[in-house]
Protein backbone atom coordinates (compact mmCIF):
# COMPACT_ATOMS: atom_id res chain seq x y z
CA UNK A 1 0.00 0.00 0.00
CA UNK A 2 2.93 2.76 0.65
CA UNK A 3 4.49 1.61 -2.20
CA UNK A 4 1.56 2.62 -4.44
CA UNK A 5 1.46 6.12 -2.52
CA UNK A 6 5.61 6.84 -3.06
CA UNK A 7 4.33 5.89 -6.73
CA UNK A 8 2.02 8.29 -6.79
CA UNK A 9 3.70 11.29 -5.84
CA UNK A 10 6.72 10.35 -7.96
CA UNK A 11 4.41 10.31 -10.89
CA UNK A 12 2.57 13.67 -9.90
CA UNK A 13 5.25 15.90 -9.00
CA UNK A 14 6.89 18.30 -11.05
CA UNK A 15 10.20 17.52 -9.92
CA UNK A 16 10.52 13.87 -9.29
CA UNK A 17 10.57 11.35 -12.52
CA UNK A 18 9.36 8.33 -11.89
CA UNK A 19 11.97 6.04 -13.53
CA UNK A 20 11.63 2.35 -12.45
CA UNK A 21 9.96 0.27 -10.01
CA UNK A 22 10.75 -3.37 -8.75
CA UNK A 23 8.52 -6.10 -6.70
CA UNK A 24 9.35 -9.34 -6.12
CA UNK A 25 5.58 -9.89 -6.33
CA UNK A 26 4.08 -10.44 -10.37
CA UNK A 27 0.77 -9.39 -9.32
CA UNK A 28 2.21 -6.37 -7.27
CA UNK A 29 4.15 -5.59 -10.60
CA UNK A 30 0.99 -5.58 -12.47
CA UNK A 31 -0.83 -3.60 -10.62
CA UNK A 32 1.89 -0.75 -10.55
CA UNK A 33 2.17 -1.32 -14.25
CA UNK A 34 -1.03 -0.12 -14.61
CA UNK A 35 -1.72 2.58 -11.98
CA UNK A 36 1.51 4.46 -12.44
CA UNK A 37 3.01 3.25 -16.02
CA UNK A 38 6.86 3.42 -14.78
CA UNK A 39 9.26 3.18 -17.45
CA UNK A 40 10.87 0.63 -16.37
CA UNK A 41 9.70 -2.88 -14.24
CA UNK A 42 11.76 -5.05 -12.17
CA UNK A 43 11.57 -8.31 -10.38
CA UNK A 44 14.19 -7.82 -8.11
CA UNK A 45 16.14 -4.85 -6.32
CA UNK A 46 19.34 -5.87 -7.86
CA UNK A 47 18.95 -5.29 -11.61
CA UNK A 48 17.11 -2.14 -10.14
CA UNK A 49 19.75 -0.41 -8.43
CA UNK A 50 22.55 -1.38 -11.36
CA UNK A 51 20.39 0.84 -13.50
CA UNK A 52 22.21 3.87 -14.56
CA UNK A 53 19.44 5.71 -14.80
CA UNK A 54 18.02 5.39 -11.83
CA UNK A 55 19.58 8.21 -9.14
CA UNK A 56 17.38 7.25 -5.89
CA UNK A 57 15.64 4.50 -4.48
CA UNK A 58 12.57 4.55 -2.08
CA UNK A 59 12.54 1.07 -0.26
CA UNK A 60 8.98 0.40 1.19
CA UNK A 61 8.70 -3.13 1.94
CA UNK A 62 8.75 -4.94 5.37
CA UNK A 63 11.66 -3.99 7.64
CA UNK A 64 13.69 -7.10 8.05
CA UNK A 65 15.38 -6.70 4.08
CA UNK A 66 15.78 -2.81 4.22
CA UNK A 67 19.38 -2.65 5.43
CA UNK A 68 20.96 -4.95 3.06
CA UNK A 69 18.72 -3.53 0.28
CA UNK A 70 19.43 -0.22 1.15
CA UNK A 71 23.87 -1.03 1.57
CA UNK A 72 23.47 -2.32 -1.95
CA UNK A 73 22.16 1.26 -2.80
CA UNK A 74 24.80 2.73 -1.34
CA UNK A 75 27.64 1.02 -2.92
CA UNK A 76 26.25 1.79 -5.92
CA UNK A 77 25.72 5.38 -5.17
CA UNK A 78 21.62 5.82 -5.11
CA UNK A 79 20.03 8.20 -2.62
CA UNK A 80 17.82 6.12 -0.56
CA UNK A 81 14.63 7.46 1.44
CA UNK A 82 13.46 4.13 3.47
CA UNK A 83 10.17 4.07 5.13
CA UNK A 84 9.18 3.55 8.56
CA UNK A 85 10.64 1.73 11.28
CA UNK A 86 14.13 3.17 10.15
CA UNK A 87 15.72 -0.38 10.66
CA UNK A 88 15.27 -3.63 12.92
CA UNK A 89 17.77 -2.13 15.51
CA UNK A 90 20.09 0.87 16.24
CA UNK A 91 22.79 -1.19 15.16
CA UNK A 92 21.60 -1.52 11.81
CA UNK A 93 20.65 2.33 11.44
CA UNK A 94 24.74 2.82 12.56
CA UNK A 95 25.59 0.74 9.85
CA UNK A 96 23.60 2.77 7.41
CA UNK A 97 25.07 6.15 8.72
CA UNK A 98 28.70 4.45 8.14
CA UNK A 99 28.00 3.81 4.58
CA UNK A 100 26.16 6.27 3.55
CA UNK A 101 29.48 8.58 2.94
CA UNK A 102 28.23 12.08 0.78
CA UNK A 103 24.40 10.76 -0.22
CA UNK A 104 21.35 11.76 1.16
CA UNK A 105 19.05 9.57 3.08
CA UNK A 106 16.45 9.91 5.36
CA UNK A 107 13.43 8.17 6.93
CA UNK A 108 9.88 8.49 6.46
CA UNK A 109 8.79 8.63 9.97
CA UNK A 110 9.08 12.61 9.42
CA UNK A 111 5.38 12.16 7.89
CA UNK A 112 3.28 13.89 10.13
CA UNK A 113 5.43 17.19 10.59
CA UNK A 114 4.95 18.64 7.10
CA UNK A 115 1.50 19.97 8.13
CA UNK A 116 0.91 24.04 8.81
CA UNK A 117 0.33 22.92 12.46
CA UNK A 118 3.56 21.47 13.22
CA UNK A 119 5.07 23.88 11.84
CA UNK A 120 3.77 26.28 14.02
CA UNK A 121 4.50 24.26 17.09
CA UNK A 122 7.93 23.40 16.08
CA UNK A 123 8.60 27.30 15.72
CA UNK A 124 6.59 28.47 19.25
CA UNK A 125 9.07 25.72 20.98
CA UNK A 126 11.83 26.22 19.68
CA UNK A 127 11.60 30.09 19.82
CA UNK A 128 11.12 29.57 23.46
CA UNK A 129 7.49 30.50 23.49
CA UNK A 130 6.99 27.37 26.57
CA UNK A 131 10.18 28.45 27.95
CA UNK A 132 12.30 25.44 29.42
CA UNK A 133 10.29 22.23 28.11
CA UNK A 134 9.45 19.39 31.49
CA UNK A 135 7.36 17.07 29.77
CA UNK A 136 6.10 15.64 26.29
CA UNK A 137 3.41 13.32 26.67
CA UNK A 138 1.19 11.45 24.40
CA UNK A 139 -1.59 8.50 24.84
CA UNK A 140 -2.56 7.15 21.35
CA UNK A 141 -5.56 4.20 21.94
CA UNK A 142 -7.37 2.65 19.25
CA UNK A 143 -10.45 0.17 20.31
CA UNK A 144 -10.86 -3.34 18.92
CA UNK A 145 -13.82 -3.22 15.89
CA UNK A 146 -15.78 -6.24 14.99
CA UNK A 147 -13.89 -9.42 13.86
CA UNK A 148 -12.77 -9.01 10.49
CA UNK A 149 -13.26 -10.94 7.74
CA UNK A 150 -9.74 -11.50 6.95
CA UNK A 151 -6.71 -10.94 9.02
CA UNK A 152 -4.33 -8.20 9.00
CA UNK A 153 -0.70 -8.74 6.91
CA UNK A 154 1.08 -11.51 8.71
CA UNK A 155 4.71 -8.78 8.30
CA UNK A 156 2.81 -6.25 10.52
CA UNK A 157 2.92 -7.99 14.36
CA UNK A 158 5.88 -10.48 13.42
CA UNK A 159 8.99 -9.94 15.29
CA UNK A 160 11.37 -11.55 12.73
CA UNK A 161 9.55 -9.70 9.33
CA UNK A 162 8.73 -5.91 11.39
CA UNK A 163 11.32 -5.87 14.26
CA UNK A 164 8.35 -5.20 16.79
CA UNK A 165 4.19 -4.54 16.61
CA UNK A 166 3.06 -1.27 17.71
CA UNK A 167 5.68 0.69 18.96
CA UNK A 168 7.62 0.42 15.20
CA UNK A 169 4.50 0.81 13.12
CA UNK A 170 3.25 3.86 15.07
CA UNK A 171 5.52 4.63 17.98
CA UNK A 172 8.14 5.32 15.13
CA UNK A 173 5.99 8.29 14.39
CA UNK A 174 5.49 9.50 17.49
CA UNK A 175 8.49 9.49 18.65
CA UNK A 176 9.78 11.37 15.26
CA UNK A 177 6.54 13.85 16.03
CA UNK A 178 7.61 14.49 19.54
CA UNK A 179 11.29 14.88 19.52
CA UNK A 180 11.30 17.08 15.50
CA UNK A 181 8.52 19.75 17.12
CA UNK A 182 10.25 19.92 20.27
CA UNK A 183 13.78 20.64 18.00
CA UNK A 184 15.40 17.59 18.79
CA UNK A 185 16.11 19.33 22.02
CA UNK A 186 15.74 16.49 23.96
CA UNK A 187 18.51 13.71 24.39
CA UNK A 188 16.97 10.46 25.81
CA UNK A 189 19.32 8.97 28.89
CA UNK A 190 17.00 6.28 30.64
CA UNK A 191 13.98 4.25 29.50
CA UNK A 192 11.24 2.49 31.87
CA UNK A 193 8.65 0.59 29.62
CA UNK A 194 6.21 -1.81 29.59
CA UNK A 195 4.65 -3.99 26.54
CA UNK A 196 2.08 -6.45 26.09
CA UNK A 197 0.58 -8.35 23.07
CA UNK A 198 -3.00 -8.69 21.62
CA UNK A 199 -5.92 -9.57 24.66
CA UNK A 200 -7.13 -13.11 24.52
CA UNK A 201 -10.63 -11.82 22.72
CA UNK A 202 -9.56 -10.30 19.88
CA UNK A 203 -6.38 -13.12 19.34
CA UNK A 204 -8.55 -13.81 16.34
CA UNK A 205 -8.22 -9.87 14.63
CA UNK A 206 -4.83 -10.41 13.97
CA UNK A 207 -2.81 -13.19 11.77
CA UNK A 208 -2.09 -16.24 13.26
CA UNK A 209 1.11 -16.43 14.49
CA UNK A 210 1.87 -12.83 15.47
CA UNK A 211 3.88 -12.54 17.89
CA UNK A 212 4.55 -8.47 18.57
CA UNK A 213 3.25 -6.02 20.85
CA UNK A 214 -0.45 -4.26 20.42
CA UNK A 215 0.15 -2.12 23.46
CA UNK A 216 3.10 -0.18 25.14
CA UNK A 217 3.83 2.76 27.40
CA UNK A 218 7.40 3.86 28.08
CA UNK A 219 8.94 6.76 30.63
CA UNK A 220 11.96 8.61 28.99
CA UNK A 221 14.09 10.55 31.07
CA UNK A 222 16.17 13.39 29.06
CA UNK A 223 18.73 15.71 29.84
CA UNK A 224 17.89 18.48 32.07
CA UNK A 225 14.97 16.27 33.78
CA UNK A 226 12.99 16.47 31.08
CA UNK A 227 10.55 13.64 30.68
CA UNK A 228 8.87 12.40 27.23
CA UNK A 229 5.72 9.88 27.79
CA UNK A 230 4.49 7.99 25.22
CA UNK A 231 2.44 5.14 25.24
CA UNK A 232 -0.11 3.91 22.17
CA UNK A 233 -2.37 0.57 21.59
CA UNK A 234 -4.48 -0.75 19.10
CA UNK A 235 -7.06 -4.33 19.63
CA UNK A 236 -8.01 -2.37 23.25
CA UNK A 237 -10.81 -3.51 25.30
CA UNK A 238 -11.93 0.32 25.72
CA UNK A 239 -12.34 2.99 23.41
CA UNK A 240 -10.50 5.32 20.73
CA UNK A 241 -9.13 8.67 22.07
CA UNK A 242 -5.71 10.33 21.73
CA UNK A 243 -4.00 13.35 24.00
CA UNK A 244 -1.13 15.09 23.38
CA UNK A 245 0.81 17.80 25.22
CA UNK A 246 3.97 19.66 25.80
CA UNK A 247 4.31 21.05 29.24
CA UNK A 248 6.95 24.46 30.07
CA UNK A 249 7.65 26.19 32.38
CA UNK A 250 6.17 29.72 30.62
CA UNK A 251 3.13 27.62 28.89
CA UNK A 252 1.65 24.52 27.20
CA UNK A 253 0.60 23.13 24.62
CA UNK A 254 -2.21 20.44 23.97
CA UNK A 255 -2.07 19.32 20.08
CA UNK A 256 -2.86 15.88 17.80
CA UNK A 257 0.05 14.45 15.72
CA UNK A 258 -2.72 14.04 13.24
CA UNK A 259 -4.55 16.70 13.03
CA UNK A 260 -2.62 19.38 10.62
CA UNK A 261 -4.82 22.43 11.72
CA UNK A 262 -3.96 25.30 13.84
CA UNK A 263 -6.61 26.09 15.39
CA UNK A 264 -6.90 23.02 16.93
CA UNK A 265 -4.12 23.36 18.54
CA UNK A 266 -4.77 24.81 22.06
CA UNK A 267 -1.67 27.29 23.78
CA UNK A 268 -1.64 27.64 27.02
CA UNK A 269 -0.23 31.19 28.04
CA UNK A 270 0.29 32.21 31.17
CA UNK A 271 1.12 35.48 33.28
CA UNK A 272 1.91 35.78 36.78
CA UNK A 273 -1.39 38.31 37.61
CA UNK A 274 -3.57 36.45 34.90
CA UNK A 275 -2.91 32.39 35.61
CA UNK A 276 -3.80 30.61 32.24
CA UNK A 277 -5.11 31.64 29.61
CA UNK A 278 -5.69 29.76 26.44
CA UNK A 279 -5.61 30.59 22.69
CA UNK A 280 -4.87 28.59 19.49
CA UNK A 281 -1.82 28.52 16.86
CA UNK A 282 -4.22 29.84 14.44
CA UNK A 283 -3.91 33.54 16.61
CA UNK A 284 -0.35 33.83 16.95
CA UNK A 285 0.11 34.28 12.83
CA UNK A 286 0.85 32.02 9.66
CA UNK A 287 3.72 28.94 9.63
CA UNK A 288 6.87 29.32 7.97
CA UNK A 289 6.73 28.07 4.34
CA UNK A 290 7.20 25.21 3.31
CA UNK A 291 6.77 23.58 -0.35
CA UNK A 292 7.01 19.52 1.12
CA UNK A 293 3.79 18.36 1.98
CA UNK A 294 5.51 14.45 2.11
CA UNK A 295 9.33 12.71 3.05
CA UNK A 296 9.20 11.99 -0.25
CA UNK A 297 9.23 15.38 -1.98
CA UNK A 298 11.46 16.53 0.77
CA UNK A 299 13.92 14.24 -0.11
CA UNK A 300 13.87 15.24 -3.41
CA UNK A 301 14.76 18.40 -2.73
CA UNK A 302 17.21 17.38 -0.61
CA UNK A 303 18.74 15.74 -3.19
CA UNK A 304 18.50 19.08 -5.27
CA UNK A 305 19.54 21.07 -2.16
CA UNK A 306 22.84 18.78 -1.23
CA UNK A 307 20.76 18.46 2.50
CA UNK A 308 19.45 15.39 4.25
CA UNK A 309 15.97 15.05 4.56
CA UNK A 310 13.56 15.96 7.54
CA UNK A 311 14.38 13.01 9.45
CA UNK A 312 17.80 12.07 8.55
CA UNK A 313 19.81 8.80 9.27
CA UNK A 314 21.33 10.30 12.92
CA UNK A 315 17.56 11.39 13.81
CA UNK A 316 16.10 8.50 13.14
CA UNK A 317 18.70 7.02 14.84
CA UNK A 318 17.88 8.71 17.42
CA UNK A 319 14.16 7.47 17.49
CA UNK A 320 15.52 3.44 17.32
CA UNK A 321 17.96 3.87 20.56
CA UNK A 322 14.27 4.56 22.01
CA UNK A 323 12.93 2.06 20.40
CA UNK A 324 15.44 -0.58 21.56
CA UNK A 325 15.89 0.41 24.94
CA UNK A 326 11.77 0.21 25.68
CA UNK A 327 11.65 -3.60 24.12
CA UNK A 328 14.63 -3.76 26.49
CA UNK A 329 12.86 -2.09 29.47
CA UNK A 330 10.17 -4.48 28.65
CA UNK A 331 11.69 -7.87 28.85
CA UNK A 332 13.84 -7.02 31.85
CA UNK A 333 11.34 -5.32 33.40
CA UNK A 334 14.31 -2.73 34.84
CA UNK A 335 15.38 0.83 33.58
CA UNK A 336 17.66 0.50 30.54
CA UNK A 337 20.09 3.34 29.87
CA UNK A 338 20.53 4.70 26.03
CA UNK A 339 23.87 4.34 25.22
CA UNK A 340 25.65 6.49 22.94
Amino acid sequence: MIGSRHLSIASESAHIELTAAADLIEANRTNAAERFNPPKMYDNDVDLLDDDDVEAVVLAFPTQYRTEVALRAFERGKHVLIEKPIAMNAAEVKQLIAARGNLISGCCSSRNRFSAAARLATQLITTGGLGELRTVYCRAIRGAGKEPDTPRPAWRLTKDLNGGGILVNWGCYDLDYLLGITGWQLKPQTVFAQTWTVPQVFKSHIAPGSDAETHYTAIIRCEGGIVLSVERGEFMTMHSHAGWEIIGTEGSLKLSMGDDKPESVVHNRTTTEGGVESTTLAEIGDAPESQHSTPLSDFAAAIRENRQPLTSLEKALVVQKITDAIYASAETGNAVEIGG
